[in-house]
Order: structure tokens, then C-alpha cells, then sequence
């Protein structure tokens, strides 16, 4: 009898264990973690509260020393974000649930049917770094279905430091419960990768062909605090070399694409220039009409949904624009699909 517990999870019982003769462990199929950054469970003040707390506690999103912002987070954010978020979540929820998750399953779901129709054994599971299902919940399934090697694909094409690193921190952390570890690679990036590119230029041309063109395009990243990108996040170069391989693929169309930065928190300085102030001067400058994508969002949320489609949408118009165009995210677009399957079996290579 062991008088003190143990600090790692229980393992699966293994027969051989302690045979001379143990039988070989099957191949077994290989795992595929598919991260997104995470949703409340419901569109309701009490899971909007439990999800931000979660989020906003994340040293890697709030750099602050975490005794004073645990105090202004649970005494002035918590307090009255949840409830003016809940009818904005209203908004956008899919009738499926959270649009983030049912996007996120999309893909998950796109790229295992296509490794198996090439014959590659894999399993597919959703982990969000916030929320659930979680990055544990997926990884815990993904070893109960055999799976000894695990490759961890975030869905975020452009590296940050507040969104693929904390995502490595999380399965890492994980890993550091588990006795039996798998064998685990990461991907860190793929804002460069053409299939990635090929399929937001494929978006944007089937939507011209079909809507006609607007005078402008704009492409809004998700901002980051300026004195990141200082001290060393590459997200800003991820953010413009995605921006610039577009322009490129859309050839004499690439001049109509522009950039801003979305989703400013806090009064200190992010990267510029923020997307609504942008469209509301174009507005005031005469231009008339503005089609808007967000190339680092792989899966419509809250702040594409309402954020752009709606809130920029109302800025713009109100300030004399005529026609304003929000372009979804590439969800479940089969191009995305057979481009993401692609750079994740180069991932897979050797396993």
C-alpha cells in the first residue's frame, strides 16, 4: 500500500508491465490536438465570468504583476464585463453553440477525414487553452484512443507569445501530470505557408467575382501591446509578411489591401493603427466602400462577428462610409481544409 499519494495521473493498466517477456505495444494511431483559444460554454453573464477569469488570469495575456491585477480583475473587470459581453455573445452564438468551437471542430474534423482517405491512421480533438472542451480533456482522449505521438496544431497561422506559447505551456503542463508521457512536436507557425495564402486569396477573388470589388480592403489582425512586439514577439513581422504575400498572390488587385490592428484592451499603447479609428477616417476622407477580413482568425468569434461585422460595420457608415463588407473567416473552406491537412502532414513526416 502506498501511504502517499502521487503527483501524476493515473495510468492505464498494463498487463506486461512487469513481464521478462512483454508483448510489442502496438503502432497505435497518431494524435492530432487541434488548440483554439477558448469560449465561455454559454452565452450567459456566469459562464462569460468564469471563461474571462480564466483568460485574463493567463500571465502570457496580461503582463502585469499578478497580485495588482488580480485585484483590478476581480474587482472592476469581472464585476462588469460579463454582463455587457453576455447580449454580444447573444449576438453571434450558433445555433450549434459557440461559433469558435463549431468552426475549430470543422477543421479538426476536415483534416482527420483527409489524412485517413490517404491512408494515415490519426485521431482528431479539439482542446481550447480557456474554457472547454480543454487542452487536458483532449490530449487525456487523444491517449485513451492509443495514441503515443502527439502533434499540437493551434489555429493561429501568426506566432504570439499570447497565443501559440501559452498554448505550449498548457500541454506541457499536462504532460508534466502524465507518468507515461507521448511523444510531442508543435507547429509554431504558417502565416507564410502557401496553401494558407492561396486559400485567403482564393476567398477574396470568389467574393469580388461574385459582389463586385470594394475601393479598399482591409486585413484586422487581433492587436497585441506594443511593448511586446519590443521586447521580442514576432507577431507584428508574422502579421505584415502575411500581408504583403497577399498583396503579391492578388497581383494588381494587392494595392487595395490594407492593414490595421482590432481588439485594444487597457490604456496602453498597441499596435497600429487600430481598425476602427482607421475606418472611421477613411470614412471622413470620402471612401466609399471597404470590404474587411480577418486572415488571423481561422474560426468566426466575438470579435469577428460583432466586433468587425457589426461594430466597425455601424463606425463606418455613421461616419459617411457607404458600403461596408466583413468577409467570414475560412471556417469550413475546403481549400483551408486540404491547405491545413497538408502542412500538417509535413508536420507528421517520420511518425
Amino acid at each position: 500500500m502506498n501511504l502517499f499519494p502521487s503527483r501524476y495521473l493515473p495510468e492505464a493498466p498494463d498487463p506486461d508491465a512487469l513481464s521478462a517477456t512483454p508483448a510489442p505495444l502496438p503502432k497505435g494511431p497518431t494524435g492530432i490536438l487541434v488548440v483554439n483559444l477558448g469560449t465561455p460554454d454559454e452565452p450567459t453573464p456566469k459562464a462569460i465570468r468564469r471563461y474571462l477569469l480564466e483568460f485574463l488570469s493567463d500571465p502570457r495575456v496580461i503582463e502585469l504583476p499578478q497580485w495588482l491585477w488580480q485585484i483590478i480583475l476581480r474587482g472592476i473587470v469581472l464585476v462588469r464585463r460579463p454582463h455587457h459581453l453576455a447580449p454580444r455573445y447573444e449576438e453571434i452564438w450558433h445555433e450549434r453553440g459557440s461559433p469558435l468551437l463549431v468552426w475549430s471542430q470543422a477543421q479538426a474534423d476536415g483534416v482527420q477525414q483527409r489524412l485517413r482517405a490517404q491512408g494515415l491512421d490519426v485521431r482528431t480533438a479539439v482542446g481550447m487553452r480557456y474554457g472547454n472542451p480543454s487542452i487536458a480533456s483532449a490530449i487525456d482522449a487523444l491517449r485513451s484512443q492509443g495514441c503515443e505521438r502527439i502533434l499540437c496544431v493551434p489555429l493561429y497561422p501568426q506566432y504570439a507569445a499570447s497565443t501559440t506559447a501559452t498554448a505550449v505551456d498548457h500541454v506541457a503542463r499536462h504532460a508534466a501530470r502524465l507518468r507515461n508521457q507521448p511523444e510531442l512536436r508543435f507547429i509554431k507557425r504558417y502565416h507564410a505557408d502557401p496553401g494558407y495564402i492561396d486559400a485567403l486569396a482564393r476567398q477574396v477573388q470568389a467574393y469580388w467575382a461574385a459582389h463586385g470589388k470594394p475601393e479598399r480592403l482591409l486585413l484586422s489582425f487581433h492587436g497585441l501591446p506594443r511593448v511586446t512586439v519590443e521586447q521580442g514577439d514576432p507577431y507584428h513581422r508574422d502579421c505584415m509578411e502575411t500581408l504583403l504575400l497577399l498583396r503579391q498572390r492578388l497581383g494588381e488587385d494587392g494595392d487595395r489591401v490594407h492593414v490595421a490592428f482590432q481588439s485594444r484592451f487597457g490604456a496602453q499603447a498597441w499596435l497600429q493603427p487600430y481598425t476602427e479609428p482607421l475606418l472611421r477616417e477613411w470614412a471622413k476622407q470620402g471612401v466609399g466602400s471597404v470590404d474587411v477580413m480577418c486572415p488571423g482568425f481561422l474560426a468566426d468569434c466575438l470579435e469577428t462577428l460583432e466586433e468587425i461585422q457589426m461594430q466597425c460595420r455601424d463606425a463606418f457608415l455613421e461616419d459617411g462610409g457607404k458600403q461596408f463588407r466583413y468577409l467570414p473567416c475560412l471556417n469550413d473552406d475546403p481549400v483551408w481544409a486540404d491547405a491545413l491537412t497538408e502542412i500538417v502532414r509535413r508536420h507528421l513526416a517520420g511518425w
